[in-house]
């Protein structure tokens, strides 16, 4: 995904929350907004609601 196409929002999450994703990211060497995102997709492709194009790994398959 190229940077022009990201969009931008707001999250409010409690500070333990954050603070535990903020640990998990940095165990992955990622970013907090890294962590999510790679969160996010993977919950999308468990859910099949990925969608077309946006899963390199069957791309190639």
């Amino acid at each position: 995904m190229a940077a022009k196409d990201k969009k931008s929002f707001v999250l409010r999450i409690d500070s333990a929350t954050y603070d535990a994703l903020e640990r998990w990211a940095a165990d992955e060497f990622r970013s907090v907004n890294g962590q999510m995102e790679w969160i996010v997709m993977k919950a999308l492709k468990e859910a099949g609601r990925l969608p077309k194009g946006k899963d390199k790994k069957d791309e190639k398959k």
